[in-house]
């Protein structure tokens, strides 16, 4: 009687504890060397059989936990065992993503052109914008910074100024001189953000001086951004910006 096909499940499973072993072996085969013990020395100092220790070293069997944590604490190494990343795990940076994506959607539903993590200065990528809107009509490059959390305010507004005052050489070697760079801010409305933007009033004022209202319309229906940086509320799902309306 013929035997199944095995699964792609089991093929994958013995290869990989193959390679599994075959590394793990080798390891302790090294480090074994390393401290010029024997396998029996070795076994002696954790407490299993000799035998084991060899297949272990040699890959052909398999792979105890007790026996290798034993094997790690003779030798002093901890056993590390872990799984891979799970595939539908959420990205560390899904809460930015989602914001960015919201505002580049809107933005081309506006008639802008989206650039994602736009570098402000080529020879430096990692100084990048957000979300970069372009509008070729205006001559205009709109700076938008996601936030999910604010952690030290007066470097964030720093580096967005910076960032702006960047882009504006960027928008006149795409549209020659007289255009123009814009800043706003888009923030998740979560309780502590709220509250972080009600407790300091007059530092939010003084930073964000442009209507929410416009920049509201600039980002979503593509009307002229106001000349003065501004602030945008973003629901807790990313799913629509909002007004900040001024206390």
């Amino acid at each position: 009687m013929s035997r199944g096909r095995r699964s792609r499940l089991d093929v994958d499973a013995d290869r990989h504890g193959r390679e599994q072993r075959a590394r793990i072996g080798g390891d302790v085969r090294a480090s074994r060397e390393r401290r010029h013990w024997t396998q029996q020395r070795l076994a002696d100092r954790s407490g299993i059989d000799r035998q084991v220790v060899g297949r272990i070293e040699r890959g052909t069997t398999r792979l105890d936990l007790d026996a290798l944590q034993r094997i790690g604490a003779a030798l002093g190494r901890r056993l590390e065992v872990r799984l891979g990343r799970d595939p539908l795990e959420e990205t560390i940076d899904a809460g930015h993503l989602a914001m960015q994506e919201l505002v580049l959607r809107s933005g081309r539903a506006a008639g802008y052109t989206g650039s994602f993590e736009l570098p402000t200065r080529p020879a430096e990528p990692w100084r990048s914008i957000d979300v970069g809107l372009g509008s070729p009509m205006r001559r205009t490059l709109l700076i938008v910074e996601c936030w999910n959390t604010i952690g030290d305010v007066g470097a964030a507004a720093r580096s967005t100024a910076r960032k702006v005052t960047e882009a504006e050489d960027l928008a006149a070697g795409r549209w020659g001189s007289g255009a123009t760079a814009a800043g706003v801010w888009v923030v998740r409305a979560s309780a502590r953000n709220r509250a972080l933007v009600a407790r300091y009033p007059e530092v939010f004022a003084s930073r964000f001086p442009g209507s929410s209202r416009a920049w509201l319309r600039a980002l979503t229906v593509g009307e002229a951004p106001p000349p003065d940086p501004g602030l945008v509320w973003c629901d807790i799902g990313a799913t629509r910006l909002f007004e900040w309306r001024r206390r």
